[in-house]
């Protein structure tokens, strides 16, 4: 009797290295890898960079209106959150109208360091874009908005 394989058979029209997810994380990959080479601050991630940029955007925030804003999951941004609270560039606060709740705002260091890292961050955006033209870069936001703006079934 003849051994079959173990190992599962695929599709042959599928690879896996054509699909759009597998494209978008090795973009953002390749984003993240970039923002960690060019900011000057090693300590600062991608996720604490556009955290800090979010609450500084919209001052006085609570913790769901950054994970809105950011796109963060809830869990991951209270770790965000905390880690930038240690290094004092943001403030942690109850709510002086619900106890429950807590709002986050920048602190002058926070801002600081926000406004030093921003050409960085433009830099970035350009490293990112590679060699895509001006129209191609506007396809791609266009894309990927609405892509992020489809209802999700």
């Amino acid at each position: 009797m003849a051994r079959t394989s173990d190992r599962p058979t695929r599709p042959a029209d599928y690879d896996f290295t054509d699909q759009v997810g597998h494209l978008l994380r090795r973009a953002y990959q390749r984003h993240v890898s970039i923002f960690q080479q060019a900011i000057p601050d090693s300590q600062l991630t991608a996720a604490q960079f556009v955290t800090l940029c979010a609450i500084q955007a919209q001052q006085a925030s609570s913790l769901n209106d950054i994970a809105k804003a950011t796109a963060i999951d809830q869990a991951t941004i209270r770790g965000v959150v905390e880690r930038l609270q240690a290094r004092k560039l943001i403030a942690v606060a109850r709510d002086a109208n619900d106890g429950r709740k807590v709002t986050v705002t920048t602190t002058a260091e926070g801002n600081a360091l926000v406004e030093r890292t921003v050409p960085f961050a433009h830099q970035i955006t350009e490293a990112t874009y590679g060699p895509l033209n001006a129209a191609e870069r506007v396809a791609m936001v266009y894309l990927l908005r609405k892509m992020i703006d489809a209802p999700s079934d």
